[in-house]
């Protein structure tokens, strides 16, 4: 229900002009349906992988997704979250230098 909500908020305009404004997504103008209903799989999945298994390998594939995410497109659900509520020069410039390559 938390990743419906959110789906829902992402695609507000309020949301995406942050985005815009605290993020290189100055281009972002929300999420397809296809990608909202797609995060909202991977979410009902990853919770049932939480479910599944130990909480130790939960922490680990979670942990082991950001990084991998960072080091391939240096974006992820941490990133966005810290951009989102405050807007860290560094780290922009980081991510639009990988923009350029």
């Amino acid at each position: 229900m938390l990743e419906a909500a959110w789906e829902i908020l992402e695609n507000s305009p309020f949301i995406i002009d942050r985005y815009r404004a605290g993020t290189v997504s100055v281009n972002y103008y929300g999420d397809t349906i296809v990608n909202s209903l797609s995060d909202t799989l991977t979410a009902i999945v990853g919770f049932l992988f939480a479910a599944w298994v130990p909480p130790v390998a939960t922490i680990a594939v979670g942990v082991a997704i950001e990084v991998g995410l960072a080091i391939a497109i240096r974006d992820n659900l941490a990133l966005n979250i810290v951009m989102l509520i405050h807007e860290v020069p560094w780290i922009k410039a980081w991510q639009a230098a990988g923009q350029a390559h």
